[in-house]
């Protein structure tokens, strides 16, 4: 992960409007030149201002209240009292695995090499490390393709994810989880700053927001990924991991109050 920041200073100094006597030109006007040339430098070659940063459109109340689920998730991550650690990682894991492909699946013709030209969310470029830890700028598409495929192989491989009674895990189990969920958080994190208008009109995104707090809520239990990673999307995950409100309760009906019908009714003799 790259995040690309600039700063510029500039050192004031305060200056007389005095002639120079060689140029004519005042300090004034040399102190206006420099302020024109550093207005230039905030533009595009172009000449034109860089756009406005985009409204996070996932953020807005109408959307962050649509939900599959209305309860604690925080109930569906706790480690059940006999269940050993690893192979409840393991199979939350493989699920969150397959949950999220799929969920990409379903915009993956919208996520192209021309539209997608790199991995990005919020204002972080992803770049892809292969096994020899050459860096690589990758098109999104790629970029998940990469990471779908490892996260296949790893899942899939018995000597790591073992299914077999008394097959052992090995050391590097609680390693190799974490870097999984570290690049599944980077393909969620992708859809809904590049692709979270395709999920509304698809009518989905009561599945992304539950996948996603469901996975963060996880991942925030068993430490499975450096704060800092996730700090892009803390404002989302504040709004979907707050606990459901609880209903409100509805009084019970008095058992000594008359109901209408019985205020209405005439006996006849």
């Amino acid at each position: 992960m790259v995040r690309d920041s600039y700063f510029f200073s500039v050192d004031k100094k305060v200056m007389h409007p005095q002639k120079n006597s060689k140029t004519g030109l005042s300090c004034k006007m040399v102190l206006q030149a420099v302020g024109k040339v550093l207005r230039k430098s905030k533009t595009k070659p172009n000449g034109k201002k860089p756009p406005a940063e985009e409204k996070k459109q996932y953020l807005e109340p109408e959307f962050t209240k649509v939900r599959v689920v209305d309860f604690d998730l925080k109930e569906l991550v706790v480690l059940p009292r006999e269940i050993d650690l690893n192979e409840w990682l393991a199979s939350n894991t493989t699920t969150f695995f397959n949950l999220i492909n799929l969920q990409y699946s379903t915009i993956s013709e919208f996520c192209t090499g021309e539209i997608c030209q790199a991995m990005t969310a919020c204002n972080t470029i992803y770049y892809w490390y292969d096994e020899k830890g050459k860096k690589t700028k990758c098109t999104a598409p790629q970029y998940v393709d990469f990471v779908m495929s490892l996260c296949q192989k790893l899942v899939t491989d018995e000597e790591i994810f073992p299914t077999k009674y008394g097959k052992e895990f090995p050391n590097s189990f609680e390693s190799l989880v974490k870097k999984i969920c570290r690049y599944l958080f980077h393909v969620l994190a992708h859809l809904y700053w590049a692709h979270f208008k395709e999920t509304v009109a698809l009518e989905l995104q009561g599945h992304l927001n539950t996948l996603y707090a469901h996975f963060i809520v996880f991942v925030r239990e068993f430490n499975l990924v450096d704060p800092k990673e996730t700090c892009i999307m803390d404002d989302l995950s504040e709004i979907l991991c707050a606990p459901a409100p609880l209903p409100a309760l509805t009084p019970a009906p008095s058992a000594t109050a008359p109901s209408p019908s019985s205020q209405n009714h005439v006996t006849e003799r």
